[in-house]
């Protein structure tokens, strides 16, 4: 049949052949192309998921160890603060100072230190610079109850009483502290207020029992220590 065929038919079944193999091998690439194409962009997502996962995992390290840096220097801050506050109590007026700026140096909103420096400042004589610490405290944190009261307390110590109650009313406006109704009723015992001292002073008393025995010693409450009514409630 083949040897029947004229040249010229012979001609066109090759060229027919060449085009159709060449069809077929061109759609094996193409398939071939499109397989190594999808095969590297699997490769590419899975080789960037996990370079994204090893990321998080390295940010949240670093957070966590930041973190625990920051928790260290909180904690020997607050231990700081601690020894700052009880130099205070036992009278070491300048090491309190002290202590609450080298606080105040390393974190400058610390309003705890603030606070036991300005009182601290008052208790040496320094009025102004002692309220300008307390009014500090009291701007960073405006609730902190211990500020208000410390503020009450440095007017009182400077005989500015009116200012006084009205700090230790606003001390227990946010909290209920038994030294700001002692620290009133001193202050009406001064002014020979009878009426307003057993008032706040039995409001003290009923909280803590102890009161009695400040009371009994202190000199705030000369004015009134002779009245009935101070003697029943002290006795």
């Amino acid at each position: 049949m083949w040897s029947k065929l004229s040249l010229k038919n012979k001609v066109i079944f090759f060229s027919v052949l060449s085009i159709v193999s060449a069809i077929f091998i061109f759609n094996g690439e193409i398939k071939n192309k499109i397989y190594i194409s999808d095969s590297s962009a699997k490769k590419t997502e899975v080789a960037d998921d996990k370079a994204i996962l090893k990321s998080d995992k390295g940010s949240s390290k670093i957070d966590e160890q930041v973190g625990e840096e920051k928790d260290k220097e909180n904690k020997e801050l607050e231990e700081i603060y601690e020894k700052a506050y009880k130099a205070f109590f036992d009278n070491k007026y300048t090491e309190s100072i002290n202590l609450a700026n080298e606080v105040i140096k390393k974190d400058n909103s610390h309003y705890k230190s603030y606070n036991i420096k300005g009182i601290a400042l008052a208790y040496m004589g320094s009025f102004e610079e002692g309220m300008k610490n307390i009014n500090k405290a009291l701007e960073i944190s405006p609730n902190y109850g211990y500020a208000r009261f410390n503020k009450a307390l440095a007017y009182e110590l400077y005989d500015k009483y009116d200012e006084a109650l009205k700090w230790y009313d606003k001390n227990l406006e946010v909290e209920n502290y038994i030294w700001s109704y002692y620290g009133k009723a001193s202050i009406y015992g001064r002014k020979g207020d009878v009426k307003n001292t057993v008032k706040y002073l039995k409001i003290a008393i009923e909280m803590d029992n102890v009161v009695k025995e400040e009371a009994r010693a202190e000199r705030d409450f000369d004015n009134v220590r002779q009245s009935k009514e101070f003697q029943e409630l002290i006795k």
